[in-house]
């Protein structure tokens, strides 16, 4: 009876172990989150350090199945603190910590494509690879200098230091969605008119021709010209 029940909860955990976060060996954030999903199941659900680690070929992906099993030649089968510390020690070098920070740096919001929860969070989860001891105050004090000018002026006055919690995150999703404050504005693009093909973008008025009030020609002016007007004078009609 007792072989059934731990084929039955073998398998149950087994099936929930598929639906676990891959570890691909890269990325940002992989190594903390693969890390932290086997604390929660293995605490929750009480699955042993065997099951974990017999279910690692498919948890791991890419280069990191060829790590895993150099790592199994090389030290053989042992339990998942072990695994957890070469996972840290693999991917905490100087090139991780480096592309980390400068995620970090360069990580701007925008209102249009991010959501504050997902990108805070984010975020937090960054800091917290790169600084452990870092504390959960610290950590949103840091985030929060992200939004520099008036979204970061309106969080700090809607919330009470120390940052303890997420509470910020709540009051930025409302000051976004009631107010105008932390969206980016762009201008649009005016719309395209139909031109015909026999416009003509100079269509001013034709000018009068000036012609020679004294022998009518427009070749000159009156005050230029070199014949001068009689006055009074009378054209002789000859008879034939």
């Amino acid at each position: 009876m007792n072989q059934i029940v731990e084929n039955v909860i073998s398998e149950r955990d087994t099936y929930k172990l598929e639906k676990w976060l891959a570890f691909p060996d890269g990325g940002e954030y992989n190594n903390i989150e693969f890390i932290r999903i086997i604390d929660i199941f293995q605490e929750d659900f009480y699955i042993t350090d065997g099951m974990i680690v017999g279910t690692s070929h498919s948890l791991f992906a890419r280069t990191a199945i060829k790590w895993y099993y150099k790592m199994r030649q090389e030290h053989g089968k042992h339990d998942c603190l072990l695994w957890k510390s070469e996972i840290i020690t693999k991917l905490a070098n100087t090139y991780w910590r480096f592309k980390m920070e400068n995620y970090f740096i360069s990580a701007i919001f925008d209102s249009k494509t991010d959501k504050p929860l997902i990108w805070c969070l984010k975020q937090k989860d960054g800091l917290s690879a790169l600084h452990p001891d870092m504390s959960d105050s610290m950590i949103n004090m840091e985030i929060l200098r992200k939004f520099e000018g008036e979204l970061e002026y309106a969080i700090k006055c809607r919330c009470l230091e120390p940052l303890l919690k997420e509470e910020y995150i709540n009051e930025m999703e409302d000051i976004i969605s009631r107010t105008i404050i932390g969206k980016t504005w762009t201008r649009k693009p005016l719309e395209s008119k139909i031109v015909p093909n026999n416009y003509r973008e100079d269509r001013r008025p034709e000018s009068p021709v000036l012609k020679c009030h004294k022998c009518v020609r427009a070749s000159h002016l009156a005050r230029t010209g070199t014949k001068k007007k009689k006055i009074n004078e009378v054209k002789v009609i000859e008879e034939i």
